[in-house]
């Protein structure tokens, strides 16, 4: 019975694994270096692209005094109709805060609803995203702040990891997948 107690009690703690709470206040190689701050935030990026946005990032590899805290941001620049493409962070969700502009975010929620959400934002509004999309539709030039909660949150945008791994994902999968001929997805990977 002892045994039988003792392994509960185990895998229980083991059910409630998480990543700890930092146990310092920082975690860098020099405290007296120029890794606990960032310039930068202040400039717009440059949408002259062909999706008019700008990602400029503050991860851990641009502010080190961030390792260990389990937070990061981004500001996103857009063009009128500028897009941020369909993706997903592995590593972290996000909120985001409007401060110039008006905006469109679209979301899908997790199978088997994939329910598409879609909600027009103004300046000062805070969105919460899950998946799909953080921007997709722009009517004036517009630029945001987005956290995160992790200091490297990653990114996954799904044309690009669909039709333009490496090395590609044979395309009669992909149109079995789809549905859809392999000659358009044999379109779509020359795209990527």
């Amino acid at each position: 019975m002892f045994l039988l107690s003792f392994v509960a009690l185990t895998f229980s703690y083991l059910a409630l694994a998480h990543e700890p709470s930092p146990l310092q206040d920082f975690c860098v190689a020099d405290p007296n270096s120029p890794d606990f701050f960032f310039s930068g935030l202040h400039l717009m990026g440059n949408i002259s692209n062909h999706l008019g946005s700008k990602v400029t990032p503050v991860f851990v590899t641009q502010l080190p005094g961030l390792n260990t805290m389990g937070i990061s941001m981004v500001r996103i620049d857009y063009a009128p109709w500028g897009l941020n493409p369909p993706h997903t962070h592995p590593r972290a969700t996000e909120i985001l805060t409007i401060l110039e502009g008006t905006l469109q975010v679209r979301f899908v929620t997790s199978n088997p609803d994939n329910r598409f959400i879609t909600k027009v934002l103004q300046k000062g509004d805070v969105f919460w995203g899950l998946f799909i999309s953080n921007a997709m539709w722009v009517m004036d030039m517009l630029w945001l702040l987005l956290a995160f909660s992790s200091q490297n949150p990653g990114a996954i945008t799904i044309g690009n990891a669909v039709f333009g791994a490496n090395p590609a994902i044979p395309a009669d999968i992909l149109a079995k997948a789809f549905q859809v001929d392999k000659s358009v997805v044999d379109q779509l990977q020359a795209k990527f």
